[in-house]
């Protein structure tokens, strides 16, 4: 009789610590939202490289942005060299590059030139590129020159977003808004799965201009580049974003994949066929 009455306040004191929870809500359709908002978002495992998932797979172009820090008495000579050598090199078809854009930096790094070239058929174009151009003797005076001029200088070898504008040519005046992101490694794929979705907010005003990743240099950094008729304009167009449903989403679940971030304005070169 005692255990079968142990067996019954067992079992009652187990119901009345189970009721509670019940009436707590944790069954709630609020709160299973909640709960699984906790494990949303994540990325299963895969075993292909994120760039084949991420990259387009129409084209083969294979992107390189340089970053070069000039002394600032040198940057009006180094704009001039600039031009004429991306110039002479538009003009040899047989070199598989082009220049996308040429910037000078405006606000961020002070003295610093920022050039964004595509070579169309990936690195074979890249590998092609380098041979023809360490024969070229005026190409090689050129480096030596232009050397004397930096104070240092680096560079990123990119693939450019399936989900992004292709960039193209565009006439002026612009401003331009190159964003870059150090994501947290792994993310990438989470990264290109919002912005996928999220690209359709910051389109309407013909504002984007070009989304990549890195493959060579710092890895998992991000860039974004914009273009505005001014920085009003810019703030207007950023500002029209958040009054968008989905926008806040988008930057709500991205930011936790962010490391670090920079904002570049940057003015075009005479010569940068983005103007």
């Amino acid at each position: 009789a005692i255990r079968t009455v142990c067996i019954v306040l067992k079992r009652t004191f187990s119901m009345s610590h189970c009721r509670p929870l019940l009436s707590l809500g944790f069954a709630t359709k609020s709160d299973e939202g909640w709960l699984s908002s906790m494990f949303a978002h994540k990325v299963d495992a895969r075993k292909d490289a994120h760039s084949n998932l991420l990259s387009k797979k129409e084209t083969s172009n294979l992107y390189k942005i340089q970053f070069h820090n000039v002394k600032p008495e040198c940057m009006e000579a180094y704009n001039k060299m600039s031009d004429e050598v991306q110039k002479e090199l538009h003009r040899d078809a047989s070199y598989p590059c082009e220049v996308i854009g040429s910037w000078n930096n405006w606000y961020g790094e002070q003295d610093q030139a920022v050039h964004l070239w595509r070579y169309s058929g990936g690195y074979p174009a890249l590998t092609e590129c380098l041979r023809k151009l360490n024969r070229n003797t005026a190409y090689l005076a050129f480096r030596k020159e232009r050397s004397k001029m930096l104070i240092s200088r680096r560079n990123q070898l990119l693939l450019e977003f399936s989900f992004w504008n292709e960039p193209a040519s565009r006439s002026g005046p612009n401003i331009y808004e190159l964003r870059t992101y150090q994501l947290v490694p792994g993310t990438m794929i989470e990264w290109g799965n919002h912005w996928a979705r999220a690209i359709k907010y910051r389109q309407e005003n013909n504002e984007a201009v070009g989304g990549f990743f890195t493959q060579i240099g710092e890895l998992y950094v991000v860039h974004h580049l914009w273009a505005y008729k001014d920085l009003q304009s810019r703030e207007e167009t950023r500002n029209a974003a958040w009054l968008k449903e989905g926008w806040d989403a988008n930057v709500h679940y991205t930011m936790p994949l962010i490391q670090k971030m920079e904002s570049r304005i940057m003015i075009p070169m005479e010569h940068s066929p983005l103007q």
